[in-house]
């Protein structure tokens, strides 16, 4: 019976598995946002068993072998995870819905990851669908106005890179040298990345989120993730590209002829207005206005082209049950504005392989190599085309002794100088080839799973850059010549690094625990060696163009080569705690050694963060108002070694001194080192994040005081009349960031997005420890002093006031009569009213820091159109428009129109302008305010505009027109008021961009 009553179960048994075994089959899905809009890279696993996968670009998904009453969950970075059963149906549509707040979101930060909420630094994050939109050789251009606390002035020079600034200019030396670090990898730069290859960028604005990467950090630290494959994933495959034209815009006007000979005839100098003659003897004169020449050059017009520019990117991601791939290439082109060969062009070949080994043992390879070839400008030629005179045509005929082209020089009318700028673009050519292979490997080994690690990397950065420039011969009369030469200049840099990091992770009741301790070693050598040759033979061949075919004589003092290497070791550790998800600790503490000194090698550098969540304590639970609310604040220091190495100098000075009436002559020795240690920056920051409005407004804001102590300054030693860098000021940088962002949802086919972000930056040198009480900068005629108590570089003159009107005017002011001054003169501010114009009464007058700065930014998606524009502005900042000032060194050349028209010529004609004779007294050239302008701009930034084909028949396809730069409002007298350092002598013009493209993914 028992037999019978066994069987009959293990036939029941059977019956019900044989049963259940039909019922397994394949499922497919689509998992969208509430609006229906496909999600890709959603995770998609049945609960409980080994089978899973990840959404396409289409937001689609397959399941193999899953059975009626399986559970599949969801999973998308900031949206709610959602479970579904799996019934009789083989087809689901899964909408998931936004995250509250996307509080969860993951933020890489040093040497790891921490959820948003969880941050008590400041940190600022950029995805990768804002960075795309900026046509770009540059990623940190995309950044520009889109984050608080970061200042980005452009380059307009293909190939070139921004100037990035991230809370003002915190060193006096290389300021701006800010550490960007790509998947775990040091770099001093990142023009080789392409933007399509980014996931997302992270600022490290505070010392607090700095410190863990040490002394290499003091300016700031830039984190970029590119993409990456997963696991069980099928290969995706993307096309993006696009092309477009670059063009200058807002033009600098330059005084025509006719207005050019007006105020040659107003100046009083006879030999200029002969020159006029010399020019209608020549050119002929004009038919409208013959007591003029016929000639009238727009000499920026001549030299100024439209560029193209051009993009394309091919990638595949995607992965198998333990390898996880990433490739791509991308071939990246663009013109110069300006006319001549003036581009740039790069190729990069990339691939990111993740690979399982076991369940506990992981390994990766990062690597990338470019490949670029930039011609640089000859920014001279803006230079030449300012001053420039308009009477003389850029060919001239006549001209039969300049040869190979016949180009004016205007010394055969009688001017000084040749001031053609054809023959800066025809006759040089500077190249650079520039190759980087970038490599780093890691193993990582799960020592406890999902608790304890330990990861150790290697990564190499190695950049090898040939540099020729090439100086052609030419003639332009006037016994005008020059002998052809090349220079040839090959660096290499070997940058390596080796981190070694062990991280314990764990969570126990209330309390949520990260440690982290680590080493990181750094070799970082450079070699330059360079050589010029002269008279080279068949020079204008491509093929004749080295060194072997220049006058073997020439090469006498001509060549050189240099090198440096430097090591650092370093240790470190970091805490990241939190309890209850209400009360979060950070902190850090870093042992860095450098090889640049000599005497202290070892710095320490701690710092701390915490954080309170408001919005879940009790008292706040449906407070109606708050949907997450959190206070944070950090002390951190950290040092900074990218700066002089100890140094010093060694003079003898020949002396003649009476001994017994009897004159002798000897020397006199003295040397003068310094042993320069750390600056050390020490910053304090205070910050809260708000969401409210159903989450729908997130509002940051910070406030920082961050002071570099031990500042090395340029001491200057009057003993050997010399300066020396010394650790000898305190620097210091304040000032308030707000960023706010307003998202909702109208409708299942219409949502928006409205942005906006202030900054303030008071930068201001506290201490400096020179007898003088001063550094100075710049030159005699165009000083930049840095005063305690002012900011750094700031521009040091005389205040203008007004200009002289009438005679009245000149007999009832004892300055100008002792000065000679006559009506269209200047007047300055008599500082310390002691009756006199002198040195005493000069001031700063402006610095080339901005007062603040603001960006904003409007989305808007409706079904499926997607708009975009962002806008940046910047106020308070002033600009030195020394091409303007330069009339100190060259009298008789042209001037710019505003010039021309706003001139005094006669009594209440100006205030602000001296008169045209007026230019040419060195009372009026004196710098003073009238030279320094305001740099206050407004600009529409980036405007984009796209429709996205889906069709079940066609891959998904996204086409965009984008306008970068299109407006810029402003009153400087340049091209555009973004100036690096201030001081604009030729400055490259940043043009508007306007490109065409496509992204396609299959």
């Amino acid at each position: 019976m028992k037999v019978k009553l066994f069987l009959a179960c293990a036939i029941f048994m059977a019956f019900v598995s044989h049963s259940y075994a039909q019922q397994t089959k394949t499922i497919n899905g689509v998992v969208t946002d509430a609006n229906d809009v496909p999600l890709p890279g959603a995770e998609v696993k049945v609960i409980g068993k080994d089978i899973f996968d990840v959404t396409d670009f289409d937001g689609n998904f397959s399941l193999e072998n899953v059975e009626v009453g399986d559970v599949f969950r969801v999973t998308f970075l900031g949206f709610a995870p959602q479970e579904i059963e799996v019934t009789t149906s083989s087809d689901y549509s899964v909408s998931l819905q936004e995250d509250a707040g996307q509080l969860d979101e993951v933020v890489v930060v040093g040497y790891g990851t921490q959820k948003k909420r969880d941050l008590t630094g400041s940190i600022s994050t950029v995805d990768a669908e804002q960075i795309e939109k900026t046509p770009t050789s540059n990623a940190m251009q995309s950044l520009q106005g889109r984050v608080s606390g970061v200042q980005i002035v452009s380059s307009g020079s293909p190939g070139g890179s921004p100037t990035v600034r991230i809370r003002g200019l915190g060193t006096y030396q290389n300021a701006t040298n800010v550490l960007y670090v790509v998947d775990g990898t040091l770099y001093d730069n990142i023009d080789f990345l392409n933007t399509k290859d980014i996931k997302s960028i992270n600022i490290l604005k505070d010392a607090s989120s700095s410190a863990i990467y040490g002394v290499r950090a003091a300016n700031g630290v830039v984190i970029i993730e590119t993409k990456s494959g997963k696991l069980n994933q099928k290969p995706q495959f993307e096309y993006d590209g696009y092309t477009g034209i670059q063009r200058a815009q807002n033009m600098v006007k330059m005084a025509n002829t006719e207005q050019f000979v007006t105020m040659a005839q107003e100046s009083g100098s006879q030999p200029d207005v002969q020159f006029v003659m010399n020019a209608m003897q020549r050119f002929g004169r004009s038919r409208i206005n013959p007591n003029v020449p016929a000639v009238n050059t727009d000499w920026y017009d001549e030299i100024l082209r439209d560029g193209i520019i051009q993009s394309h990117s091919i990638g595949v991601t995607g992965g198998g049950d333990r390898v996880a791939y990433s490739v791509g290439t991308n071939y990246f082109a663009e013109e110069g504005i300006l006319d001549m060969k003036n581009e740039y062009e790069r190729f990069n070949i990339r691939s990111k392989v993740d690979v399982d080994i076991s369940d506990r043992f992981k390994a990766g390879v990062n690597s990338l190599f470019s490949n670029a070839t930039r011609y640089l400008p000859e920014n001279g030629a803006w230079f030449r085309a300012y001053h420039a005179v308009p009477l003389m045509p850029v060919i001239d005929s006549l001209n039969t002794e300049a040869t190979p082209i016949r180009y004016s020089n205007a010394q055969l009318l009688g001017y000084r100088g040749t001031q053609n700028p054809f023959q800066d673009l025809s006759y040089n050519e500077n190249r650079q080839k520039i190759r980087k292979l970038l490599t780093s490997l890691y193993l990582q080994f799960d020592i406890i799973p999902e608790k304890l690690d330990f990861k150790t990397t290697y990564s190499h950065n190695f950049t090898a850059l040939e540099a020729r420039n090439v100086n052609l011969p030419y003639t332009l009369g006037n016994n005008f010549e020059r002998r052809s030469s090349i220079t040839r200049t090959d660096n290499n840099i070997s940058n390596q690094y080796w981190d070694n990091i062990l991280t314990y992770n764990d969570e126990f009741g209330d309390h949520d625990v990260t440690l982290m301790a680590g080493a990181s070693y750094r070799d970082e050598a450079t070699n330059s060696f360079s050589a010029t040759g002269q008279d080279i033979a068949g020079i204008r061949l491509e093929s004749s163009r080295f060194l072997n075919f220049a006058d073997p004589e020439s090469f006498s003092n001509n060549v050189r080569e240099i090198g440096r290497r430097f090591y650092g070791i370093s240790y470190f550790g970091r805490l990241a705690y939190n309890f209850k998800d209400k009360y979060l600790l950070y902190g850090t503490y870093r042992a860095d050694g450098s090889s640049k000194f000599t005497q202290n090698p070892w710095g320490y550098f701690p710092s701390l963060g915490v954080g309170w969540v408001i919005s879940d304590e009790e008292f706040m639970q449906n407070n109606g108002v708050f949907d997450f609310l959190k206070l944070r604040a950090s002390w951190g220091k950290l040092g900074n070694d990218n700066v002089a190495a100890s140094s010093g100098a060694n003079t003898i000075n020949v002396v003649t001194a009476a001994l017994g009436d009897v004159p002798r002559t000897g020397i006199t020795s003295t040397s003068v080192f310094s042993n320069n240690t750390w600056e050390v920056i020490e910053e304090k920051n205070f910050g809260i994040n708000i969401e409210t409005f159903n989450n729908r407004l997130s509002l940051d804001a910070d406030y920082y005081i961050r002071d570099t102590e031990d500042a090395i300054l340029p001491v200057f030693i009057p003993i050997i009349n010399t300066s020396i860098d010394r650790n000898s000021g305190v620097i210091r940088n304040q000032g308030l960031e707000i960023s706010a962002t307003w998202k909702d949802n109208i409708s299942e086919d219409f949502s928006y997005t409205i942005g906006g972000n202030f900054t303030t930056v008071d930068n201001e040198a506290i201490e400096i420890e020179d007898d003088r009480g001063y550094i100075d900068a710049g030159t005699a005629e165009f000083r930049q002093r840095t005063i305690e108590g002012e900011p750094l570089f700031a521009f040091y003159g005389y205040e203008r006031i007004g200009v002289y009107q009438n005679q009245a005017q000149i007999d009832a002011d004892p300055i100008a009569v002792e000065n000679n001054l006559v009506p269209g003169d200047l007047i300055y501010k008599d500082q310390n009213g002691d009756g006199v114009i002198d040195d005493a009464d000069r001031v700063i007058i402006g610095s080339f820091l901005p007062d603040f700065t603001y960006g904003g930014n409007i989305g808007i998606t409706f079904k499926s159109w997607d708009f975009s524009m962002n806008f940046y502005g910047q106020a308070g900042n002033k600009i030195l428009n020394r091409k303007r000032g330069e009339i100190i060194f060259t009298q008789d050349t042209n001037f710019d129109a505003d010039l021309a028209i706003n001139r005094w010529h006669g009594e209440g004609t100006s205030n602000t302008y001296p008169s045209s004779a007026g230019l040419r007294k060195a009372w009026n050239q004196r710098l003073s305010n009238f030279w320094v302008e305001d740099g206050d701009f407004f600009r529409i930034q980036n405007v984009q505009l796209a429709y996205t084909i889906q069709s079940e028949k066609l891959p998904t396809t996204r086409l965009y027109f984008t306008a970068e730069k299109p407006f810029t409002f402003f009153d400087y007298n340049g091209f555009n008021p973004e100036v690096p350092n201030g001081v604009d002598r030729q400055t490259y013009p940043v043009p508007a961009t306007y490109t065409v493209g496509v992204n396609i993914k299959i």
